[in-house]
């Protein structure tokens, strides 16, 4: 049988968020004749723009007490059954129902692995006041006895000698020995949640193979989160701005794909809605935020020189130790991240809304233990090493001052200008990187005339008035009714 392009999207534990950043993209998938269809999803009142066909796990979280429920049908309970094969054998399902309309199809696959288990406390409780525990991940029994002696791999940063990070990072209890054992076995049973993953994928694979529309199919597996597991004296958690919370894999097949290739430059879940798109011909809406990501050996290469170098992050509210060890929830984890990758930098830099910064120079510093903008107090302590470093031969103040200027427009960006944030900044468009806007012509105005990023106050989730300074109402300088960029 020959199709059009068809499309699987692994997710390990994609959250609904990322449904609803592919919500654009699925209104016009379905202006097009192509089956779409979600499988296993965490439950939501009110997901956005549903596919064709919907399969909604109302009891995510809990590996052996899934409940399925597809479209509007009545839910379908699976005590004592193992979730991720229950979903495995619903998505062979769908995958041969889709096959058999000899139609072009796109099914995303979201397997709760390898999230934490869900412990609800008395059953005899409304579920909105139980009390939840958020244990080791659940293998199936099949894969209970793998990797026995496997560890932690000891980075670095893993449970160091002297704290690192700041607010309630910084303050962290190096980790006794009790609690790295128990982390170990937390990271085995993530290991052997995701085996019966690896064999859902195999199982997709199989079948497209087997139907002989292997390579008319586009792959993309990912996930959602990275995740830290005694990194920074954390107990196991995914709520920070570290390499292992956000840096997560994204790995690609499909007909123009080359075999083998890999890269380095910046992508993120912003981009699928806009790659999904340009697969089948068609442009992304105007109010997308994201940029197609380059599948061709010559786009990927184009890419190196072209494509932005920066990534924004950020997050409200709390962080949460999980497991038996859980220091329970922090609160002052609202905080505004920026990454940025280019030629001579590969920096991460943060404003944290009790008004403390971050800034590692990843290529020097992998494991981000060196906070180049620490306190005065934690370099005397100890805590953070207390080292000058110029980053491209040139004043970390100045390159810092580049870098807020680049989050102060990311934190409430909209359409091409999250693509292209130099260009609000310059608008006459002479600068598209950091190196360019690293120019002495400009010092001036990124460290005296404009704006900084601060927050008001901490909060537990996203309030404007507790965001500070916004650049569309605050971060545009004029003199005598001109731009700036008309000055200089």
């Amino acid at each position: 049988m020959n199709f059009g392009h068809s499309y699987v999207l692994f997710g390990l534990a994609i959250a609904t968020y990322i449904l609803a950043e592919h919500a654009l993209a699925n209104q016009q998938l379905q202006q097009h004749p192509l089956q779409t269809t979600l499988v296993g999803l965490p439950s939501d009142e009110n997901p956005p723009q549903r596919p064709n066909d919907f399969l909604l796990d109302l009891y995510t979280y809990q590996y052996y007490n899934s409940t399925f429920q597809r479209n509007h049908d009545a839910p379908i309970h699976h005590e004592d059954s193992y979730s991720t094969d229950i979903l495995a054998e619903k998505a062979y399902g769908f995958l041969d129902d889709a096959v058999s309309s000899e139609k072009p199809f796109f099914l995303t696959v979201a397997p709760v692995a390898p999230h934490s288990n869900m412990k609800f406390g008395s059953s005899d409780l409304p579920i909105e006041d139980q009390l939840v525990e958020f244990d080791t991940r659940l293998p199936a029994q099949r894969h209970a006895h793998l990797f026995p002696d496997v560890e932690i791999p000891c980075t670095e940063n893993f449970n160091p000698d002297m704290p690192s990070g700041v607010s309630w990072v910084k303050n962290l209890p190096r980790q006794n020995e009790s609690n790295v054992v128990y982390n170990d076995h937390f990271y085995r049973q993530r290991l052997r949640a995701l085996q019966a993953v690896d064999e859902l994928v195999d199982g997709i694979v199989s079948r497209l193979e087997q139907y002989g529309i292997l390579d008319n199919t586009y792959v993309f597996y990912s996930t959602d989160n990275g995740y830290h597991i005694g990194q920074h004296r954390l107990q196991p958690g995914k709520e920070c701005g570290f390499e292992e919370d956000i840096n997560i894999p994204l790995i690609i097949r499909g007909p123009p794909v080359p075999e083998g290739v890999t890269t380095d430059i910046v992508t993120s879940h912003t981009d699928l809605a806009s790659t999904f798109l340009k697969i089948i011909g068609e442009k992304p809406r105007l109010d997308s935020d994201g940029l197609a990501i380059p599948l061709t050996e010559n786009d990927i290469a184009k890419a190196k020189s072209d494509r932005h170098e920066h990534l924004n992050v950020e997050y409200w509210g709390f962080a949460l130790g999980e497991g038996h060890h859980s220091d329970g929830f922090h609160w002052n984890n609202t905080y505004k991240g920026l990454r940025v990758i280019g030629k001579g930098y590969n920096l991460y830099y943060s404003v944290w809304c009790n008004q403390e910064h971050e800034l590692y120079n990843i290529d020097n510093d992998p494991y981000q233990l060196n906070n180049l903008l620490a306190s005065t107090d934690d370099q005397e302590q100890g805590s953070i090493p207390s080292k000058s470093e110029a980053i491209l031969n040139l004043p970390i103040s100045k390159v810092v001052s580049r870098l807020d200027a680049l989050l102060f427009v990311l934190k409430t960006c909209k359409t091409d200008i999250c693509i292209k944030p130099w260009h609000a900044l310059h608008p006459d468009g002479t600068v598209s990187t950091l190196e360019d806007a690293l120019e002495s012509r400009f010092d001036h105005f990124y460290e005296a005339e404009r704006r900084r990023v601060t927050f008001s106050r901490c909060e537990r989730g996203f309030l404007l008035d507790a965001e500070g300074p916004q650049f569309e109402r605050d971060g545009l300088a004029y003199r005598h009714g001109a731009r700036w960029d008309h000055w200089v």
